[in-house]
């Protein structure tokens, strides 16, 4: 049957050794006749699929189950270069060749006509590259690159430049490149009008003698308030008609605290004004409260229907204003001795905080100017009132949500009063205003002692984190600090030429001892000589030239760097040596003398997270030198090459817009005050501020618990009272800790 259906499919005039020989077994006919040219073989029609190659083991009978393909006939196409125009070039069939390629058998004839032939290799299309091998390529370029330059400073350090370098000139810090963070803009309020801080004194010393009056009758009502109170638990003395009746008990209790409320109306109102002004904080809520107990204690009465089985909150509320007005006595007496120690100056220095200004870091710096935008800053709102802009609110909402619930969602409208003056007080903190006035009264009475004013919470907000602080040359020794020990005069200069062209130097290159070698100017009756291209170098001097001359003045280590003879056997510690072309021409002597109160200041301001950056002019205040002889701590101290330090101390550069204090006093100690105590108040604030805002939080969940379960017994004016109390305690003690540095 198998070769019937052979002899079938053969029919078309094509024999099974044809078809092996075309597509399997002319290879090997080829090997074993190599010389024999092979035979023409006929083409195989496309509709015919020629077999598969032979396999190992019994071939199965696969032409049972073959499908011819069909073969769809190809679109006319744009005919090649060289084609004839309007030809259908069609797909090629098992057995023909696809243009351009050979068979197999005629290439061998080629290679017997042309032997050079098969040394022609042809190249491979191009591969898809692999980043993997085309990555480690490139490192072992880099590798080689680096290995031959290796060794081509070697023995540089050896040099007699470097090694004179290393030798005389002063080590600086580099300064680091650390990405700049921006900080995300805060929502302010429109800014108060700056006015002048001699007018802003007068304002806040204005109505001080009747708040001092009215808080004290304030406390002498609480006191009344809460005697009664406590009469009906203890055996104390009252009048019979007061401790027959409940109900006469409640309408007094309401009485006094009315009395109370009037003379604190100025709180009240003020606490009742601010959700209209998109301002509301704790004072708002201590008002709401006292409005909510007032009319609790005139109803219930009425609504107990006889049997009064609690009291109200009378005496929590008139502590809650008492607590309120001391505040904002404390607050405004310490705005008016700010204001005070700003305007006593004339020409007082401006501290600001200014982003990115080294290292990377936000840097303290300190320059002269007038005070614009001190009255604008200090008039505007203190850190905790910015914590309660949002918790309030929130605080609010949740006690008119509760009291809802506990009354009329538990069948008991009668309650809703009782359970609003409940919720309201426990969220009304008793540190409300005192968070930020008991530590600013503190921190200004100290500030002002030394000559410093910090410019309102504005100015305190920039005193976070860990940051820099520019000391210049009067910051560590200020006028008076350094004076003249004695003159030398070399060669054939005159003392008037090496007097002047000293001072001329000096005065140029903005150092701190331009005082002192000016009064030696006018003692000596001469004059300041015209300078030109001024040079600070790094080994500690200055060149500049003078009517043609080249003079030098600088330490002694740095005449030696530029090979300038010095005396033998020259021991003197701090002095101004100054060469002309090249040939000393005088020594100046000087007595450095360091103020008690450098060391306490740069110790305070290492502690609190704050580097001093050395930002000096004066070619002898090196770190070398302060830490040798006055022990000070110049290994934690930065000290900036001569450019930078000269960039950074420059006069002319420009500062935040925002002001953190005005100092008007030289030196180092009101400066690190200032910055220290700026730092410590803003800490403070929002420690008080956040324990406040989660004591009201406590007593609110507190006071909802006890009014929704009717728990009268338990939610006394008493226990309240010592709730609040306990929650007040942390703010005077975090108070006291700010101006303790």
């Amino acid at each position: 049957m198998a070769g019937d259906r052979d002899d079938e499919l053969n029919e078309g005039g094509y024999s099974l050794e044809e078809i092996l020989a075309e597509f399997g077994s002319h290879g090997r006919a080829e090997e074993e006749k190599p010389t024999e040219p092979p035979e023409e073989k006929k083409s195989v029609r496309p509709e015919e699929a020629p077999p598969p190659p032979e396999q190992e083991g019994p071939a199965p009978d696969w032409r049972e189950d073959t499908i011819p393909f069909p073969i769809q006939p190809r679109q006319p196409e744009t005919p090649p270069a060289g084609g004839r125009p309007g030809t259908v070039t069609a797909f090629p069939g098992a057995g023909e060749q696809p243009a351009g390629q050979k068979r197999p058998d005629a290439s061998r004839e080629e290679e017997k006509e042309d032997p050079d032939a098969t040394k022609v290799l042809e190249f491979r299309p191009p591969q898809p590259e692999n980043p993997v091998v085309a990555g480690l390529d490139r490192l072992r370029r880099k590798a080689d690159d680096f290995a031959e330059h290796m060794y081509e400073e070697e023995g540089a350090e050896d040099s007699e430049s470097v090694r004179r370098a290393e030798e005389y000139i002063p080590g600086v810090d580099e300064e680091e490149e650390a990405p700049v963070r921006e900080r995300k803009p805060r929502r302010a309020l429109p800014p108060a009008p700056d006015l002048p801080a001699a007018e802003l004194a007068k304002r806040y010393g204005r109505g001080l003698k009747s708040l001092r009056t009215r808080r004290v009758l304030v406390f002498l009502l609480f006191l009344l308030a809460l005697y009664l109170t406590l009469a009906e638990h203890l055996p104390l003395p009252i009048l019979d008609p007061l401790a027959r009746s409940a109900g006469l008990r409640c309408y007094a209790l309401g009485a006094i605290q009315a009395a109370a409320m009037l003379a604190g109306a100025d709180a009240i109102l003020r606490g009742l004004i601010r959700p209209f002004q998109f301002r509301m904080g704790m004072d708002s809520l201590i008002a709401l409260s006292n409005a909510a107990v007032l009319a609790d204690a005139f109803t219930l009465p009425v609504l107990s229907g006889g049997e009064i089985g609690r009291q109200p909150y009378c005496a929590v509320a008139v502590l809650g204003l008492f607590c309120v007005m001391e505040g904002d006595l404390r607050k405004r007496r310490g705005q008016r001795q700010a204001c005070r120690t700003a305007a006593s100056a004339s020409e007082p220095y401006l501290v600001t905080r200014d982003e990115g200004k080294w290292n990377g870091r936000d840097t303290y710096a300190k320059w002269s100017g007038q005070p614009a935008g001190f009255g604008s800053q200090i008039q505007g709102e203190d850190g905790a009132e910015r914590i309660y802009r949002v918790a309030a609110p929130l605080l609010l909402l949740a006690c008119v949500l509760f009291s809802v619930i506990s009354s009329l969602g538990r069948s008991r409208p009668q309650d809703l009063l009782w359970c609003l003056a409940a919720t309201l007080t426990a969220a009304a903190s008793l540190s409300a205003t005192l968070c930020f006035g008991l530590p600013w009264q503190k921190l200004s009475g100290r500030l002002a002692k030394s000559g410093a004013a910090l410019a309102g919470w504005e100015g305190i907000t920039n005193t976070t984190g860990t940051s820099n602080l520019l000391l210049y040359d009067t910051d560590l020794f200020p006028p008076g600090a350094v004076k003249l020990n004695g003159i030398k005069i070399f060669g054939d200069f005159s003392a008037d030429k090496v007097v002047g062209d000293t001072a001329t130097v000096i005065r140029d290159a903005g150092s701190g001892l331009e005082k002192v070698f000016y009064e030696l100017l006018r003692a000596q009756g001469t004059v300041y000589r015209r300078g030109e291209r001024l040079t600070a170098y790094e080994g500690g001097g200055l060149g500049e030239t003078i009517r043609g001359e080249q003079v030098l003045v600088g330490s002694a280590s740095f005449m030696a760097l530029m090979e300038v003879a010095l005396p033998p056997g020259l021991n003197i510690k701090n002095a101004v040596f100054c060469a002309i072309n090249g040939e000393l021409a005088g020594i100046f002597a000087l007595n450095y003398h360091l103020s008690g109160a450098v060391p306490p200041a740069l110790d305070s301001l290492i502690r609190n997270r704050i580097t001093p950056v050395l930002a000096t002019r004066d070619f002898n205040l090196i770190p070398n030198m302060l830490q040798q002889r006055f022990k000070l701590p110049a290994d934690r101290m930065e000290f900036p090459p001569v450019e930078r330090r000269r960039e950074l101390s420059d006069p002319d550069q420009e500062h935040s817009d925002t002001l953190t204090a005005v100092l008007c006093r030289e030196g180092i100690s009101p400066y690190a005050e200032a910055v220290v105590g700026g730092k410590r108040l803003r800490t403070a604030v929002r420690l008080s501020a956040v324990l406040a805002c989660i004591g009201s939080a406590v007593g609110v969940v507190l006071a909802f618990y006890l009014t929704f379960v009717a728990a009268y017994a338990s939610l006394t004016p008493v226990n309240l009272l010592i709730f609040l109390v306990m929650w007040l305690v942390p703010t005077p003690l975090i108070s006291g800790w700010v101006d303790r540095y």
